[in-house]
């Protein structure tokens, strides 16, 4: 049975909430049958580096939408899985994200991805404008 470091977990992500905090991002993976922070950052592309083809992780990623004129911060859930997990583990994932979505409440839309190049910032960007809220790029397009 899973457990989580509740403690551990909200803090990373109430860090990558917090406005005054440049963190963009926090993971969450495994040690061995607990989930617990795996790291944070201020760069996306050190996230992406933590999304291996042995790794499975939960990432809550903060993707700043909008124009010089309006910018607001999104959030989205990412739940990544190496393509070299193994089936046991790949089928766990998903009622381990149950215990993670308790402390990660927040976020636009979330992705279950196990393709590095899903993992492009301009594709995660593009499907959070996908998932609504005011577009005001819309004069642009």
């Amino acid at each position: 049975m899973t457990t989580i470091d509740k403690e551990g977990c909200r803090e990373a992500y109430n860090e990558v909430r917090d406005d005054n905090t440049d963190t963009m991002w926090a993971a969450f993976t495994y040690e061995g049958f607990k989930i617990v922070p795996a790291g944070q950052g201020t760069e996306y592309d050190d996230f992406k580096k933590m999304c291996t083809d042995d790794s499975r992780l939960f990432g809550f990623v903060r993707i700043m939408m909008g124009d010089a004129m309006s910018k607001r911060a999104k959030f989205t859930l990412i739940t990544w899985i190496g393509e070299n997990i193994g089936g046991l583990q790949r089928a766990k994932i998903s009622t381990d994200k149950a215990k993670v979505k308790e402390i990660v409440q927040n976020f636009a839309k979330e992705f279950m991805l196990s393709d590095q190049r899903e993992l492009d910032e301009d594709y995660i960007r593009e499907e959070l404008k996908k998932a609504g809220g005011a577009n005001y790029d819309a004069q642009t397009e």
